[in-house]
């Protein structure tokens, strides 16, 4: 078996509703949101008290001020959602959000200069921005949009972030042709070990699917399913509880469910 699939298996399983919660970075991306949405979606955030919140751009002052003295950190997106603007434009977005108050940034790595294997231009520009983010105590999140990729290049790109020293690779935007795969969680984390963390998006919208990603290796993922996946996390952690207190002597004899 691969060495890969064995590390992630045997993670520990999670066993406390913070565990989950806090993996969770509630997306508030989709184009047709209103200001009204925005905020109801903060303070979803808030009551379920998950990492953070990551929303538009323009929505930044508006989620930050939301956000104000929750353990919820703000996040926005960077290059959102294609990747193809320049460096300069990018840095630029990075430091007025960081101006702004935002904490964590979602950059789209430039998808056509990795497929042209203009690898030394992806690097300096992740480099540049994981400066920016890092000077001003914020977390850098690059986006691959792996269903673009060849598996070849999925590796290149998480090298590439490690050495520029990125603190996230992510699968994917939630608005290309694909989202997260089991297969690539696997070879990002065997790729960027310790040296970064990995985050999907795309796909995860339920409580299997959740604790799926966390067995692949996964320290975030993006979610608008936030409400369902943390309730049913609540009921299962809650039958565990009840199951636990009637003991053994009363339990289903099977050992099934």
């Amino acid at each position: 078996m691969d060495s890969s699939v064995t590390a992630t298996e045997a993670r520990p399983p999670l066993t406390t509703y913070e565990g989950l919660a806090k993996m969770i970075d509630h997306s508030l991306l989709r184009p047709e949101l209103t200001e009204e949405q925005v905020i109801e979606g903060c303070r979803l955030a808030k009551t379920y008290d998950v990492a953070s919140v990551c929303g538009r751009p323009s929505d930044a002052d508006l989620i930050v001020r939301e956000l104000e003295g929750a353990p919820v950190a703000a996040s926005s997106v960077v290059g959102f959602p294609h990747g193809s603007s320049t460096t300069a434009v990018k840095l630029y977005e990075t430091r007025d959000l960081l101006r702004r108050g935002i904490k964590e940034v979602d950059m789209v790595l430039n998808i056509g200069k990795l497929l042209s294997r203009q690898f030394q231009y992806v690097e300096m520009e992740i480099q540049q921005i994981a400066q920016a983010c890092h000077e001003s105590g914020a977390l850098l999140k690059v986006i691959f949009e792996n269903a673009y990729l060849t598996e070849d290049l999925k590796v290149i790109a998480c090298k590439i972030s490690k050495r520029a020293e990125a603190d996230y690779v992510k699968t994917s935007t939630g608005f290309g042709p694909g989202g997260y795969t089991r297969q690539d969680l696997l070879l990002m984390k065997r790729i960027v070990g310790d040296r970064a963390k990995v985050k999907a998006a795309g796909g995860v919208r339920t409580l299997e699917t959740a604790l799926e990603v966390y067995a692949c290796g996964c320290d975030r993922f993006g979610a608008t399913q936030t409400g369902p996946i943390l309730d049913a996390w609540k009921a299962r952690l809650a039958g565990e509880t009840a199951t636990a207190s009637v003991g053994p002597s009363t339990a289903n004899p099977s050992g099934g469910y």
